[in-house]
């Protein structure tokens, strides 16, 4: 199901603050975080209260240059943490000394078909990314709303937050 946003405040198929307050409005999501903590601390119902983020923006950090040798070297790393992950998954079931020899073995094939695969997803671009990024989601703002009926009560316990 989706979130509808709304002036009364964010629906879902679960429960719903639909007619709900706005009773604060953070900048960070810490703080929001923390403000329902402290409601969760002062054992006021929790689960009738709710963080939207409003203004979202999709901000994509850049951290450096792509190349084909770069590519490569971060597919065998990739590779080598899968294959490693097999190597002690199958050497789970292997009695004696040959479980090194797995882990061993799936770490290294691994590497090689990371290495293989990474370099052929960068060349497959011809050049149109040639840099690597990380994505995320952010809010200008985070509000925190609170079913009608409990409106008050937390407005009382956040008081003292400020």
């Amino acid at each position: 199901m989706s979130i509808a946003n709304s002036v009364e405040g964010p629906t879902t198929g679960r429960a719903s603050v639909a007619g709900g307050q706005v009773i604060a409005t953070y900048p960070a999501y810490a703080q929001a975080q923390r403000a329902v903590d402290h409601l969760s601390d002062s054992s006021f119902p929790v689960e009738q209260a709710a963080i939207v983020g409003r203004d979202l923006s999709l901000v994509e950090q850049v951290t450096g240059r792509l190349t084909t040798t770069r590519a490569t070297l971060m597919g065998a790393a990739a590779g080598a943490w899968f294959g490693l992950f097999i190597g002690l998954f199958v050497g789970l079931f292997t009695v004696g000394p040959a479980w090194l020899s797995l882990v061993v073995a799936g770490l290294v094939i691994g590497a090689i078909w990371g290495a293989i695969f990474g370099f052929v997803a960068h060349w497959a671009t011809h050049g149109e990314r040639d840099f690597a990024s990380a994505r995320a989601i952010v809010a200008a703002r985070y509000d925190l709303i609170v079913g009608d009926a409990y409106a008050e009560r937390a407005r009382q316990l956040l008081a003292p937050l400020g």
